[in-house]
């Protein structure tokens, strides 16, 4: 559960120049550690684990990792040390912090203090299509020369990486309810000052900090009481608890949506294998038709959001169509990952149930008379657990073969919590597709490359590296075929 309140900020130096971070290897942290060194610090970091592409991406910009979590990592005596959210409170190089009185932060924290001041934060939240959002709205306003400033989860298809610092006055942000640290659980986006944001939709999620979906809803309530009244927040009209929580905004709010009952709303939604258009209206006001290269009813949702926010910063509606045009997707999400004999792969980051229905359901559309193979991977906080036992058979259900990988490790999660893979083996197969329980990630991809046959359609759906199934699949079909 988390805090009620952020905390009251340590008293920082007045001359801040050694930044020590631990947990540097995470994506976040590591692009919190290129981002202040970009600033001028001296950045250094810590990690358990330290290992391609982070380990790599890290050197390439000189910034070094000390390997372990041990009090000497602090013995280059840093003037701040920044905690991420996977460090806990008895790791060594957090006591030597508190021992040395080094002034100690998190990742939103110091977001806020050395990269939001005297920025139009943007903030775009919701449990599912964040990523995409934010990426499609840092695209916009970049091509409409606004020189946006941006941190998102994941890497950009348009900017090849997941931040930018620019000069411009917006910083354009991914809003993660997850909690921060071990010092301070509060939400991420508590942290953000928002001046405008969206809330694409809400749902039960992070069951290892939110006891129920009244603990979420309180958390994007506090959330929306925190934007000026200056400012605005855009919701998911058809999304009965993102409306429900945007009644304590203080600011303008409005909704987008399909439904007629929202503001800004797409209709007439149309798909090919590589596209898909849309004609938007703003309060009955046609705007044209839309076209971005993604699949998904999710996709229309998550454009409007950035349209959205776009044109209450003055972005022209032409603009708006011409970037989205030229948008391209975020790694791992729908990601090609290559084609050998005609045989597609695809990596994608969907976990939780609805995002894999949405997956599988956009996979469907795109690809109707083609034999779709499912891998998925219960790994995620959210995944591994039997909250979702009931919601996930449904949304394999459009796939002709789903592969379920054995459970990624020996859970420290008592067995009554974890989600029954056997169980959800049956449910799935029970409404139609073959479905396969494998060992492990060898075994799955030693399967696929002597069955597939060309046409198939392959993804593999995970929140993690999923142990390189998609590469090692890769090599063995083209070792296969000889390509």
């Amino acid at each position: 559960m988390t805090a009620e309140h952020i905390r009251d900020l340590p008293e920082l130096p007045s001359d801040i120049q050694k930044i020590h971070i631990v947990g540097i290897c995470g994506t976040a942290m590591g692009s919190l550690a290129a981002m202040l060194k970009t600033q001028g610090f001296d950045v250094r970091g810590s990690d358990a684990m330290a290992y391609p592409p982070m380990s790599t991406w890290l050197e390439d910009q000189q910034i070094s990792i000390m390997m372990g979590y041990a009090k000497h990592n602090l013995d280059w005596n840093p003037d701040l040390v920044i905690i991420g959210n996977v460090v806990r409170a008895t790791y060594e190089d957090a006591v030597a912090a508190r021992e040395r009185n080094i002034p100690t932060i998190s990742l939103p924290e110091a977001l806020r203090i050395f990269f939001l001041k005297n920025k139009k934060s943007l903030v775009i939240t919701g449990t599912h299509g964040k990523t995409t959002t934010t990426s499609m709205l840092a695209w916009i306003t970049e091509f409409a020369k606004l020189k946006p400033s941006f941190m998102v989860g994941g890497i950009t298809g348009n900017f090849q990486s997941n931040y930018q610092i620019e000069d411009g006055e917006h910083f354009v942000i991914e809003g993660d309810e997850y909690d921060t640290a071990y010092f301070d659980k509060v939400p991420k986006f508590w942290h953000y000052q928002p001046f405008r944001a969206t809330i694409n939709n809400i749902e039960y999620d992070h069951a290892d900090i939110y006891p129920d979906i009244e603990a979420i809803e309180h958390v994007f309530t506090r959330l929306v009481q925190l934007i000026p009244s200056q400012g605005s927040l855009w919701v998911n009209g058809d999304d009965s608890r993102a409306v429900k929580v945007a009644q304590s905004c203080t600011a303008t709010v409005s909704t987008f949506g399909l439904g007629e009952h929202n503001d800004l709303r797409a209709t007439d939604i149309a798909y090919d294998e590589s596209f898909t258009t849309a004609q938007v209206s703003l309060r009955g006001e046609d705007l044209g038709t839309f076209k971005i290269p993604t699949l998904g009813e999710f996709n229309v949702r998550n454009m409007l959001g950035a349209i959205a926010i776009a044109m209450d910063e003055g972005v022209s509606v032409q603009h708006c169509k011409d970037a989205l045009a030229q948008f391209k997707s975020v790694k791992k999400r729908q990601e090609l990952i290559g084609v050998v004999n005609h045989i597609t792969i695809l990596d994608d980051f969907a976990h939780h149930p609805t995002a894999v229905e949405s997956t599988v359901t956009a996979l469907r559309t795109r690809y109707p008379n083609k034999t779709l193979r499912i891998v998925f991977e219960a790994k995620s906080n959210t995944s591994r657990r039997k909250v979702f036992q009931q919601d996930y058979p449904k949304a394999f259900a459009l796939a002709d073969e789903v592969i379920l990988s054995k459970p990624w490790k020996k859970d420290t999660l008592p067995k009554e919590q974890l989600l029954d893979i056997d169980e959800l083996h049956r449910d799935i197969e029970a409404l139609g597709p073959k479905t396969s329980l494998m060992p492990n990630v060898d075994d799955i991809v030693d399967y696929l490359a002597k069955i597939a046959q060309p046409g198939d359609i392959i993804a593999g759906l995970s929140g993690s590296a999923f142990d390189g199934f998609h590469q090692k699949l890769l090599t063995k079909l083209k070792e296969k075929h000889n390509t």
